[in-house]
């Protein structure tokens, strides 16, 4: 019966920790909320929702998809709930660095004298996302280190030379293959299915950024 009842919390934990991010995405009653992304907070709140969608769903789905019928009884080991709480928060982290450099190259494609502006916007948000979140608890011992290499990747990115299809999206796939809580054999079987479909669930999103994005906007209220 214990175990049972903390199953029943953990798995309780992980819908709300799935529901956020999908509310957040699809809006109330599943509606969804498609505002024009034409200033600072518009983007920044793309950038967090989207990145927090696909890094939920990608790494719930994979897990759930992998475990079949003993998806629930995994919440029994105490080690795979760690470990599955750290892998959503480095998913994410990747996520958010994808969609960052994405953003930044349309924001650039939009208004090509204005790299350097462009630059400087992405690493505020991003900072500004990071320090919001700080570590948290369960993110585990990498997390900090990762959030740098986030940092670090922005601060040396090229804008202009940024392309509007899959390549800026380089660290989700990886991510999720690397930090699943799958056994490495499985992963090696499964990685090209699990990549293709990360970058899968990024079109909607490219879409999405591409049609409500309004570039000159956005640039002339950053200042």
């Amino acid at each position: 019966m214990h175990n049972q009842t903390t199953r029943v919390g953990r798995l309780a934990n992980l819908s709300s920790h799935l529901w956020e991010g999908l509310r957040d995405y699809f809006g109330t009653l599943g509606r969804r909320r498609e505002p024009a992304v034409n200033d600072r907070a518009g983007l920044r709140r793309f950038l967090e929702t989207r990145a927090s969608y696909v890094a939920q769903t990608s790494l719930y789905g994979y897990l759930r998809t992998r475990a079949g019928m003993i998806y629930p009884q995994l919440f029994d080991n105490d080690e795979f709930v760690q470990s599955i709480n750290i892998a959503k928060w480095q998913i994410w982290l990747a996520c958010l660095s994808d969609l960052s450099i994405y953003a930044g190259g349309l924001l650039a494609r939009g208004s090509p004298a204005s790299a350097p502006k462009v630059g400087t916007l992405l690493q505020e948000l991003v900072t500004a996302i990071l320090d919001d979140t700080g570590i948290p608890a369960d993110a585990g011992g990498e997390f900090a280190a990762y959030a740098q290499r986030v940092r670090a990747r922005l601060a040396g990115c090229e804008w202009d030379r940024i392309t509007d299809d899959e390549t800026p999206f380089s660290e989700s796939p990886t991510a999720l293959i690397r930090w699943a809580p799958v056994v490495e054999n499985l992963k090696e079987l499964d990685e090209e299915i699990v990549r293709n479909s990360v970058r899968f669930r990024w079109q909607e999103i490219r879409r999405d950024l591409r049609r409500h994005l309004d570039a000159e906007a956005v640039l002339r209220a950053t200042g």
